[in-house]
This record gives C-alpha cells, sequence and structure tokens, in this order.
C-alpha cells in the first residue's frame, strides 16, 4: 500500500500541472501516480516533469534505446514500479516484447546491437548499489556514441536513479496499463508488482 495517495486533478490547484497531466494521458494512455504524488510540492512535479522530458526525449540518442537503459537501470535497482512503467514505455516505443524481456539475460541474448549492449550494461551497473559502473564500460561506449550521447545515456540512468528511490520509498500503487504490460512482456522472466501491486 502506497505511504502517500496520489492526488486527483480536482485537488490540485495548479492549473498548468493538471495540463501537463493531460500530455500523460496522451502518450502512455493514464497519469503516473508518482507524479500525482509529487503534485503536493508544485515545484518539484514542475521541474521533474521538465527534466523528464529532456533526458528522454530530446537529444541524439535514440528514444527507444533510452528506454531500455532506464529499464535496465531500474531492474538493477529493484524498483518493479519504475520497470513497469519503462516496460510499457518500450513497448508504446515499439520495442518488441521478447527483446524488452531480453534485458533481464543480456549476457547471452542476440538481440542487442553492439551499441544496445554497451549502453545497457552501464546502466545495469550503474544502477547497483554500490554503483559498479568502470571504466571499462565507458570505453564500451565510445565507438558508438559521442561525449554528448554518453551524457544523454549517463543523464537516463542518474533520472532513473530519482525515480527508483521515489517511488520504492513511497510504494507508488502501480497503474493497470503498465502492470498489464509488464506481465506480458517481463512476467515470464519473473516480475511481479510487488509492494506496488
Amino acid at each position: 500500500m502506497a505511504h502517500l495517495r496520489p492526488l486527483a486533478d480536482d485537488e490540485i490547484p495548479h492549473p498548468d500541472i493538471v495540463e501537463r497531466f493531460r500530455h500523460y494521458e496522451t502518450t502512455r494512455g493514464f497519469v503516473p501516480n508518482s507524479i500525482r504524488t509529487m503534485a503536493r510540492r508544485p515545484d518539484i512535479v514542475r521541474a521533474f516533469m521538465a527534466l523528464n522530458q529532456a533526458v528522454l526525449y530530446e537529444g541524439s540518442v535514440p528514444t527507444t534505446l533510452k528506454m531500455l537503459v532506464a529499464l535496465a537501470t531500474s531492474l538493477a535497482a529493484g524498483c518493479r514500479y519504475c520497470q513497469s512503467h519503462m516496460a510499457n514505455l518500450s513497448s508504446i516505443w515499439q520495442v518488441p516484447d521478447d527483446k524488452i524481456a531480453a534485458i533481464w539475460e543480456i549476457d547471452g541474448s542476440e538481440a542487442f546491437s553492439a551499441a544496445e549492449k554497451a549502453a545497457i550494461t552501464l546502466a545495469l551497473k550503474a544502477g547497483m548499489v554500490p554503483n559498479a559502473a568502470s571504466a571499462e564500460d565507458f570505453d564500451a561506449l565510445r565507438p558508438h556514441f559521442d561525449e554528448a550521447q554518453v551524457v544523454e545515456i549517463v543523464a537516463t540512468i542518474a533520472l532513473f536513479g530519482y525515480l527508483n528511490r521515489w517511488n520504492d520509498t513511497m510504494a507508488t500503487a502501480l497503474e493497470p496499463l503498465p502492470a498489464q504490460v509488464a506481465a506480458r512482456t517481463v512476467g515470464r522472466v519473473g516480475w511481479e508488482p510487488g509492494k506496488h501491486g
């Protein structure tokens, strides 16, 4: 059970925030409970939504790869809420179900290019506590990504460091749609909603 309940639209006295929530409904089919909870502090939710937009949807690293990097970070951190959300967003961005599930066994998978493997491996290592990212992981990125793109990849990992801690600490209640997509895509490799169900 969530430690704080998400706010309904009529409990948020800031029209700009509620209007921005419509974007999430359009692109995802729902408004995440994480940001509905954050909305108790308007400046925090506004800053988060702006950072989320800049990190995931701007730049030159393919958005599909950033979705998989975020999923891998959340896998390493153990946040099942974020795992389900990123399985859902990866699916929305047309990543096949088998490829989403393959992150759980990336070392033996042929579903990923060398560039994707380098970025996802960094995410898996950086999402751990303690952080296991190494110089070798950055060496593996260099043939595929320029320095600005490396910043995008690390920004994605760092954004989900925030979200993983937020949602696991709050025990954010999982919405039906990402729960369904996660069950379909990664349920077969052991995903379950845990405390978010």
